[in-house]
């Protein structure tokens, strides 16, 4: 495709190669443009915005240093898939676990407030200026039994579609994992003894066993979420297979 010198000029102006950005951005952050999508090619762009393919590859530039995307050599740019932590800790949908393992998945929202975020907030965040957060506490079950309860904070400054997300009819973990690329992620696995709120939450007895996972996930050093799961001590484990080296 042919362009003249004062298309091209007028096509180049910098905030031109930051609406191709935006865009691009946008439809990846609301999850229309899913993990693994394939980003239009660039002379696809350059005919879709009218401009050069100086401009379009300094948005997919942008794109891929803030880790939304990934450009392959002759293949294209294509949604960047969630890097895992670790080969063996990996960060997995509790409703699709649940599925594969054969039982009935079910979900039971608990409570869900959007707040301006406190210190107790901030501190778990691991964020120093204030915001807005969404407060989550929810229930999963198996064949009708519980499986595991969540406690999650989002951070609406880096995830601001989450506040449009209807997480009674959809989990919270899922519609993160299908709409929000993340670049790191932290799991710290440890062990309590349940009490009256948790034990009544999970249907186990007062002082039981439980299996703890909190985890919080970044996307370019913005913290995403952080989230506290409850499992039950007695029927859950963690196996993990190393190899030398």
């Amino acid at each position: 495709m042919s362009l003249s010198l004062d298309r091209d000029k007028a096509a180049d102006k910098p905030t031109l190669y930051k609406k191709i950005r935006q865009d691009i951005e946008s439809r990846i952050l609301t999850g229309e443009w899913p993990p693994g999508h394939r980003i239009p090619f660039e002379h696809q762009l350059m005919a879709r915005y009218g401009c050069s393919r100086m401009t379009v590859n300094k948005a997919l530039s942008e794109l891929a240093q803030a880790d939304l995307i990934e450009r392959r050599r002759r293949a294209g740019s294509f949604v960047r898939r969630p890097q895992h932590l670790s080969a063996v800790l990996k960060i997995a949908d509790i409703r699709a676990e649940i599925t594969a393992l054969g039982r009935a998945y079910g979900y039971e929202l608990i409570r869900c407030t959007r707040r301006a975020a406190n210190a107790a907030d901030r501190e778990r965040l691991g964020v120093r200026k204030t915001g807005k957060v969404i407060a989550i506490s929810c229930r999963h079950c198996a064949d009708d039994v519980p499986f595991a309860v969540e406690d999650r904070l989002i951070d609406l400054e880096s995830v601001p579609e989450a506040a449009k997300a209807d997480f009674a009819a959809e989990p919270p973990g899922s519609w993160l994992l299908h709409h929000v690329p993340w670049t790191e992620a932290e799991h710290t696995i440890s062990a309590i003894v349940a009490d009256d709120h948790t034990a009544a939450a999970l249907d186990i007895a007062v002082g039981a066993p439980c299996l703890v996972i909190d985890r919080h996930t970044w996307r370019s050093a913005r913290t995403i979420t952080a989230v506290r799961l409850l499992y039950p001590g007695d029927s859950h484990r963690l196996t993990a297979r190393f190899k030398g080296g």
